[in-house]
């Protein structure tokens, strides 16, 4: 048994192994498949609906899943004879009518001991043309106040059964937000725009956070009016202090896998970017040249480095292979180009470039060397960052009029508006610990 939010057990033992089949989902290959899916009405019994929680959790996953650009959501009144069932199991569920929908999966939903107070859901998932059962959990001390963790965590599951990675609803993002016209400050929030919260208030100038990979530190660029430094959140005590390098200039710090940090600081008329050890002292120069040297980012082994560089005139994204030393230009488009974010599996690296319309996102394909535009404004699209899983990107972008967080994924489509992240910039991936 696996322990996975507080008052919420997941039981696997009351339904038999997955049966995954036409139903896996792979969205790292070219394109976007789409999955269509339904949901039962919740129930207590046979055709008896649940009205309390159940509501509340139907509710909470259909939003959670309208996030996956490869999940369309059937909607209720498109299923004739309506989505009230006699079962949510078994032989005698009615798969037809959610096939005549054009739904692919069929969720059903059942409290057991009612849906009253404190109750437990079982969820199943069904492919609908085969009747064949794909993936199911149970849920235990669900109350009014857990909701939307027990959909976060069934929509983690699922996306991990169908994809391989359930990492989105798993994860967190920091970003920064002006707290008014002069200062800035780090927030952090879920990726849908919840749990939202303000982890500094230093006054200045906060830019740049990133999240170590234990979870237990943010990093950020902070300016006052005298000093440039770098900041670090420990979330163990929730303290922030200030590091202040000689030169002055701190810019861009970012962590790599083994919890050791990467900075570009000045040592002479330009900033190289430097390997901070554990305690956040400088280490060693990780690469410079007589350019600027900023913005490193690693893939999950820490053998690749994205960053920008002023070394051919204007700034261009390069590649640097530790194993073999060599550095290789990745932008090979555009007067332009910024703010790299390499993959967590090192294929894909996505950047920011000024454009004729105004900054766009594009990933340059490591693999294939394919460039592809996967953000079109209007305004101006920046500061991108992958997800964990690869898969998701997360970038600022000024389409609504102001600043605001907005997803979408290695392929492209419609970029989602995160919630509550108006005003936001700098937007960085981190795991929930």
């Amino acid at each position: 048994m696996k322990k996975i939010i507080p008052l919420l057990v997941l039981v696997f033992c009351l339904f038999s192994a997955p049966a995954h089949a036409v139903t896996m989902v792979d969205i790292y290959g070219p394109g976007q498949n789409m999955v269509n899916l339904s949901l039962a009405a919740p129930l207590t019994g046979p055709n008896s609906r649940a009205i309390n929680l159940g509501t509340a959790l139907d509710r909470a996953i259909k939003e959670d899943l309208g996030f996956l650009p490869f999940m369309r959501i059937t909607p209720d009144n498109a299923v004739l004879g309506g989505t009230v069932l006699s079962a949510w199991q078994g032989a005698e569920l009615d798969f037809k009518r959610f096939q005549i929908a054009g739904s692919d999966l069929l969720i059903t939903e059942y409290w057991p001991k009612g849906d009253s107070g404190t109750g437990t859901a079982e969820l199943r998932v069904f492919e609908t043309f085969s009747g064949k059962f794909f993936f199911g959990n149970a849920y235990s001390g669900i109350t009014s106040g857990n909701i939307r963790e027990v959909a976060d965590q069934f929509c983690a599951d699922l996306m991990e059964a169908l994809t391989g990675s359930g990492a989105f609803f798993r994860s967190t993002l920091a970003f920064i937000r002006k707290t008014d016209s002069k200062h800035s400050e780090v927030f952090t929030c879920s990726p849908l725009g919840r749990d939202m919260r303000q982890i500094t208030r230093l006054g200045g100038t906060a830019l740049s956070p990133c999240w170590s990979p234990n979870g237990r530190y943010i990093v950020f660029s902070h300016m006052d009016d005298a000093t440039h430094a770098l900041g670090v959140w420990d979330a163990t005590t929730n303290q922030v202090r200030r590091i202040q390098f000689p030169g002055n200039t701190v810019i861009g710090p970012c962590f790599m896998p083994d919890n050791k940090v990467a900075v570009s600081l000045s040592t002479g008329n330009y900033p190289d970017i430097f390997l901070l050890d554990h305690s956040f002292a400088k280490e060693r120069a990780l690469e410079s040249s007589t350019a600027i040297n900023v913005s490193p980012s690693f893939d999950s082994s820490g053998t690749k480095m994205a960053f920008t560089s002023s070394r051919l005139g204007n700034p261009q994204v390069f590649l640097k292979d530790f194993r073999s030393g060599t550095v290789r230009r990745i932008s090979k488009q555009g007067g332009y180009n910024s703010e790299p974010s390499i993959s967590p599996d090192g294929t894909l690296v996505a950047y920011s470039r000024q454009t004729a319309e105004g900054f766009r996102i594009f990933v340059q394909d490591l693999v294939t060397d394919v460039e592809q535009q996967v953000s079109f404004g209007p305004g101006n699209d920046i500061q991108p960052s992958f997800a964990p899983d690869s898969y998701f990107i997360a970038f600022s972008s000024s389409r609504g009029g102001s600043s605001q967080i907005y997803l979408t994924t290695r392929h492209g489509g419609d970029a989602k508006a995160v919630p509550g992240t108006s005003g936001g910039t700098f937007p960085r991936w981190g795991q929930k610990k």
